[in-house]
């Protein structure tokens, strides 16, 4: 009888773990299957010979208008990089004046920021490429999008798209930022640059790293706004990955386009690895503290 009672709580219906299933089902149909299918396209070739390594061959020998596949590697570093930068830039004291009640009083401020994001993507960028085309002729005489290949357009269009992607998770950690430590560091003497580098800057870390890591990664694989912003002249490590999908109906471009799809899997991988990496040295930094 007690076995029976025992067998009988063992196989009772888990109620809470049975709400993970659909989450499950959709990882492995929508994230697991699809990766697996990029790596198997991208060690075989068009007739389906597994393993195969001549993609990452091609790929390393790819040519364009932009330059070698290194040279394009090396734009979309800069451009990924010039875009974090300049987005949290912009973002710290935006973030800090609508976390700040002083300045903002109704949130409403927020949303006028947040509301971009609710428009599509694509819109977006077409609107913007007209509205900085015609400053340019006014200015310039010549449309941005095709000065320089349509380099510091494309800059333009990475930072206004990606810009609420870094404002959000600053905003969100300067909301939890006590209050208290920044006024006893003004109580103790500490003028306003020091309170800001000593007291806000460390509180605000976390945010830092997670806005860098929301808008780094994302411009790394952004196609529409290279495409779109440079009249297709500039290419970054996504565009390359639509040309082999889309553009190039050659036997075997699926292949070369899932190595290079794989290629910037695994450089997403090692950001985020360095992300947690940093993450941990700061988590470890506040226990040995406390």
């Amino acid at each position: 009888m007690a076995e029976a009672m025992v067998n009988r709580k063992r196989f009772r219906f888990n109620f809470r773990g049975s709400l993970c299933m659909p989450y499950g089902v959709f990882m492995v149909l929508f994230v697991i299957l699809p990766l697996l299918v990029i790596v198997y396209y991208a060690f075989s070739d068009k007739n389906g010979v597994f393993p195969y390594f001549g993609n990452w061959v091609e790929f390393s020998n790819f040519k364009s208008n932009s330059g070698s596949v290194w040279d394009v590697i090396g734009f979309t570093l800069i451009i990924s990089s010039l875009t974090t930068i300049l987005c949290i830039l912009i973002a710290y004291p935006i973030a800090f004046l609508l976390s700040n009640s002083k300045f903002n009083k109704n949130r409403v401020l927020v949303y006028i920021f947040l509301i971009p994001m609710w428009i599509n993507f694509v819109v977006r960028t077409v609107g913007l490429r007209a509205i900085v085309n015609f400053i340019s002729l006014r200015l310039f005489g010549q449309e941005l999008t095709v000065i320089d290949n349509g380099t510091f357009a494309i800059l333009i269009g990475m930072v206004y798209d990606y810009l609420p992607f870094a404002i959000l998770p600053l905003y969100n950690q300067m909301l939890k930022m006590d209050k208290n430590q920044i006024e006893a560091a003004a109580d103790l003497g500490a003028n306003t640059f020091r309170v800001f580098y000593k007291v806000i800057i460390p509180m605000t870390v976390p945010g830092i790293v997670s806005a860098c890591m929301m808008t780094f990664m994302p411009t790394m694989s952004s196609y529409v706004i290279a495409n779109k912003m440079s009249e297709g002249n500039r290419q970054i490590i996504g565009s390359l990955i639509a040309q082999y999908f889309i553009e190039d109906t050659s036997p075997g471009s699926n292949n070369v386009g899932s190595a290079v799809a794989l290629f910037l899997l695994v450089a997403i991988g090692i950001s985020i690895l360095i992300e947690k990496l940093f993450s941990g040295k700061e988590d470890s930094r506040k226990v040995g503290i406390w």
